[in-house]
């Protein structure tokens, strides 16, 4: 019998396909969905309400109608607003992305960390609590770009951004005051699409840290073994706003696409 499991991976937009590449090479034998909640993007811009109105709602329909054994999160937006209430509602293993503060900070020499995110990520409460409880000694940055996560849809997409656009939003993260900061987290699922010109525009090397390999070793730890399969796993992908995916999902291995799920209200 082929015994197979399905891990849907959920994000506002294509960043979470930074997610979907790593968890799926550390489970190569599943089955995945990914859905872009495109027609709400930008999360960042919605009110708090709302968002958790709308990914409670879209995430009720898709678990009824998909039955995954485990939902990843990929949006650092919606993990640190929505999952309490994902997780009181609905009985299956939850994996959400939070920014990386814990590790940047345990790992940084100069003591200068610097958070990337999205505006709505930075101002979180939630946030700043992970710069309370794991800083330490260290200096963080807080940096919130409107900008940035758009650029990296549209590169994804074939529409090319000027490094100077690109650079204006990363320049904040970058400190020299007798030492440098050594340490930037991606605190945006999106960010790691351009990581290639991140590190090529920063004004010197520093450590771009991606959560990605960490959601899947969790992801990995909370499924165990792997089921056995005669064949690698299939991929799907919903697009809430109905559209076509984009010819460059070809890249990260996703080839069809479900009909649109309803956008909750």
């Amino acid at each position: 019998m082929d015994a197979r499991e399905t891990i849907l991976v959920f994000d506002s937009g294509l960043g979470g396909l930074t997610v979907y590449r790593e968890v799926a090479a550390a489970r190569p034998g599943a089955d995945f969905l990914y859905v872009a909640d495109d027609a709400a993007f930008p999360y960042g811009a919605m009110a708090e309400q709302a968002l958790v109105a709308r990914v409670v709602g879209l995430m009720d329909e898709l678990i009824a109608t998909h039955r995954p054994d485990l939902v990843v999160i990929a949006c650092n937006t919606a993990s640190t607003l929505v999952l309490p209430d994902l997780r009181k509602k609905f009985p299956l293993p939850f994996v959400g992305t939070v920014p990386a503060i814990k590790p940047a900070c345990a790992s940084s020499v100069t003591r200068l960390v610097s958070v990337l995110g999205t505006e709505a990520t930075v101002a979180r409460e939630y946030t700043r609590a992970l710069i309370r409880d794991y800083a330490g000694d260290c200096r963080v940055t807080l940096v919130g770009s409107n900008k940035l996560a758009g650029y990296a849809e549209a590169e994804l997409g074939g529409t090319s951004v000027g490094d100077e656009a690109v650079y204006a939003e990363i320049a904040p993260c970058f400190r020299d005051d007798g030492a440098r900061t050594d340490t930037v987290v991606l605190a945006c699922t999106h960010y790691p699409l351009l990581i290639d010109r991140l590190r090529r525009l920063a004004p010197w090397p520093v450590n771009f840290l991606d959560p990605a390999p960490a959601i899947a070793r969790r992801v990995v730890g909370l499924l165990g073994p792997s089921l056995t399969s005669p064949r690698a796993g299939q991929t799907r992908a919903i697009f809430t706003s109905g559209r076509a995916p984009p010819a460059a999902l070809a890249r990260f291995g996703i080839s069809s696409q479900e009909p649109a799920a309803t956008s909750a209200d």
